[in-house]
């Protein structure tokens, strides 16, 4: 299939059952697990957020309401997936437009058995007797730890309290191909909202009016959400790495560093490009620009399976002290630089993360005290970047408040990588002609 081209039933029916599937095995047969869908959110008065569906929840169900319990019991007679969700209620579908109810929970999300959340406090203790672990999201929201003690309190007691993260974070890691085609879609929505953006950045608007371009592009090919909140930083405040005010003006000869990603059927993208506001790169721009973008084709140059996730840091991070050396930014000999870690006061975060439901995603870096290797199906971002701050001392002037990050999605594969961003514009001379149109 292509990208976009899986269907709403696919999904469900195989792609869903197989995830429950391998939960349920590695459950066994004394074991039972229980989900909470997210809780809704208060933005104001009575109006509530955007509702987002906890991740962990949806991986498992594809079930995207509200008011929602999830059991996953091995062995089963009556059936292994058991959901307890809305009643249809047609006065509040008025309101709210209509649920799925229980008929269609079963037929349309595969649940065995599906009951009206009212009943949960009845039926789920009765769920829980004679299991000796109990798996579930321990320590995530007091109220659902709290409601799981006073269901066990009211069944045999097990032996023991497990955080299904341990299982269910290691499924979600490695993606499966239904899975990569969705964030494939997520990266190609990306492209074009960066592709507008592009087009678009000029000296004097402000650095919400380009953000607004990226969200009527992810919005208009059906990423109605954004995977996180945009950052859009002109001059200065490119070097805040989290700078979310997204209010200052753009002003021409400054760069304006853009980290932004649509959100497609729960799937995130992620990806960073820096600009020149009036189209064209400073010689001081261009030359932080290639150093940064040298450590990332390197960096991208090393993935492939079996190489140890911290690796690609110390490439980065020798690449870049080279390069800040050769611009005069540090001085000294490069080994005693890369020794005692010099590039961070221009680098100073991490050179990537897991990718997927989640934008910073799940997954353990460490197995074991080891850092993790890298293995077919995993999706990582890579980000370098190079930021001089104000607060960096004995420096040329020509050089401060110059802020470049360069972030892609990269899929490891079986032979090496496969970058699903590639189709975004990046080396300096691409991003110079995008802009000029």
């Amino acid at each position: 299939m292509g990208s976009g081209q899986i269907s709403k039933g696919f999904m469900q029916n195989k792609e869903f059952k197989s995830r429950r599937s391998k939960l349920l095995k590695q459950l066994g047969s004394n074991g039972i697990a229980i989900a909470f869908a997210a809780k809704e959110c208060i933005r104001s008065g009575s109006e509530c957020y955007p509702y987002r569906q906890n991740s962990d929840f949806y991986y498992l169900t594809g079930f995207a309401e509200p008011e929602a319990i999830a059991v996953f019991s091995p062995g089963r007679k009556e059936g292994e997936f058991v959901l307890f969700n809305r009643e249809s209620d047609p006065a509040k579908e008025i309101w709210h437009g209509s649920c799925v109810g229980q008929e269609k929970a079963c037929r349309e999300f595969g649940a065995d058995q599906a009951f009206s959340i009212a009943e949960v406090d009845a039926i789920l203790p009765q769920l829980l007797a004679g299991r000796e672990r109990i798996y579930f999201n321990i320590g995530h929201d007091r109220d659902f730890d709290s409601r799981v003690d006073s269901w066990i309190d009211q069944a045999q007691k097990p032996h023991q309290l497990i955080n299904i993260e341990e299982i269910l974070h290691e499924m979600r890691l490695k993606k499966s191909q239904p899975e990569i085609e969705l964030m494939r879609k997520a990266a190609e929505i990306t492209a074009e909202g960066y592709l507008r953006a592009m087009r678009k950045c000029r000296p004097g608007i402000h650095e919400f009016e380009l953000e607004s371009e990226l969200l009527y592009e992810f919005m208009r090919l059906g990423g109605r959400y954004e995977s996180f909140k945009t950052i859009v930083g002109g001059g200065a405040n490119a070097c805040t790495l989290h700078y979310s005010k997204n209010a200052d003006k753009l002003i021409d000869g400054d760069l304006v560093l853009v980290d932004a990603g649509a959100e497609y059927k729960f799937y995130s993208a992620d990806v960073s490009r820096t600009l020149p506001v009036n189209g064209r790169f400073t010689p001081e721009q261009r030359a932080i620009y290639e150093a940064v973008l040298e450590a990332q084709l390197e960096v991208i140059r090393q993935i492939r399976p079996g190489i140890r996730f911290n690796r690609l840091q110390l490439i980065a991070e020798r690449v870049l002290t080279e390069n800040l050396v050769k611009l005069g930014l540090l001085k000294g000999n490069v080994e005693d630089l890369i020794a005692a870690q010099s590039c961070k006061q221009f680098f100073m975060h991490k050179i990537g993360h897991w990718l997927g439901l989640d934008v910073h995603d799940v997954g353990k870096y460490h197995i074991d005290d080891e850092w993790r290797v890298l293995e077919p199906g995993m999706v990582l971002t890579v980000e370098p970047g190079i930021y001089v701050t104000p607060s960096i001392s004995s420096i040329d002037d020509k050089w401060r408040n110059i802020g470049v990050r360069i972030e892609d999605e990269v899929l490891v594969t079986e032979s090496g990588c496969d970058v699903l961003t590639e189709m975004i514009p990046k080396t300096a001379l691409e991003v110079e002609v995008v802009m000029k149109g």
